[in-house]
């Protein structure tokens, strides 16, 4: 079995990770161009940990301008085997308060200015995101949340927009009539470069606001945001921590093949990939493609 490392990117507010041992912070490089940030790499209780903080230490990416395939290339040169998403999000449900913790299973994606695919032309590849999140790696999130006492739900959609700003009423509504659960601006397509690069992923999505289709709550802004990103930001490092501690050491297969999602996923033939394509594929694609004889 392979070694577990656990990658944790950090969204809004969660720009660190305390109780860590032996870190470095690493600039790792990437063909797709330079990540949001360097990388943390750290243990706790002898388990690898990866962290990266989706927008930077200080928050100066904004979401449509994130590199979401570096990000991803430079956790899976880091050896990631495992990816829990900590995101911030906007409830579109009465029942999901502030600091009110979800266990994504599924998304919508709603955004249009991003690139979304490590695949093009030169080689083409589709993987099945029809199981965006890794059954076993929720399971782990889900135990941590119980042993912690914190309040979640176990499944729902996010619905991805492009932002930067916030919905208009309108279509909050659009989207609660669809039967979105939560909202945000960044799981895609960082959940689909996941599954491209045969990472697990996991998403916890940490409600700080009703987006603004409550008629007995404030339109959501910055400043209200922040005083509740404070208190979930405490509860997912714990949250991490509980994790981390009793997080399996050697990596399980996982269930519905996150880990091998490129098996089926390439179609261009062999002598019809272009090589310079191949080449920025090496952490990626590297195991199939070293198979393929490249």
């Amino acid at each position: 079995m392979t070694q577990s490392i656990l990658g944790i990117i950090g969204g809004s507010g969660f720009y660190n990770l305390p109780g860590l041992e032996n870190t470095r912070w690493e600039k790792v490089m990437t063909p797709w161009g330079a990540p949001s940030d360097d990388i943390l790499f750290a243990e706790i209780d002898g388990l690898p940990i990866r962290f990266l903080p989706r927008h930077g230490r200080g928050h100066p990416v904004p979401p449509s301008a994130i590199n979401y395939r570096a990000n991803i290339d430079a956790l899976k040169r880091s050896g990631v085997t495992d990816l829990v998403s900590i995101s911030a999000c906007g409830s579109l449900r009465e029942d999901l308060a502030p600091g009110h913790f979800v266990l994504v299973d599924q998304f919508v994606d709603r955004t249009f200015a991003r690139e979304k695919s490590f695949f093009g032309p030169g080689l083409v590849a589709h993987v099945s995101v029809a199981d965006p999140v890794s059954p076993l790696l929720v399971d782990a999130v889900e135990k941590a949340a119980q042993a912690e006492g914190l309040v979640y739900t176990r499944g729902g959609t996010y619905l991805v927009m492009e932002g930067p700003q916030f919905s208009t009423r309108a279509e909050s509504n659009l989207y609660r009539s669809w039967g979105m659960d939560v909202i945000g601006m960044t799981n895609m397509p960082e959940a689909k470069l996941a599954r491209e690069a045969e990472i697990c992923y996991a998403t916890v999505a940490m409600v700080t606001d009703y987006d603004c289709w409550h008629d007995e709550h404030a339109a959501v802004d910055v400043a209200s945001i922040i005083a509740i990103m404070k208190d979930n930001t405490e509860k997912a490092q714990r949250l991490v921590a509980h994790l981390a501690r009793n997080f399996p050491r050697q990596h399980p297969a996982c269930p519905i093949g996150s880990d091998r999602a490129l098996d089926v996923a390439l179609i261009t033939a062999p002598e019809a990939r272009d090589a310079s394509l191949v080449r920025k594929l090496d952490a990626v694609a590297g195991r199939v493609l070293s198979q393929a004889g490249e």
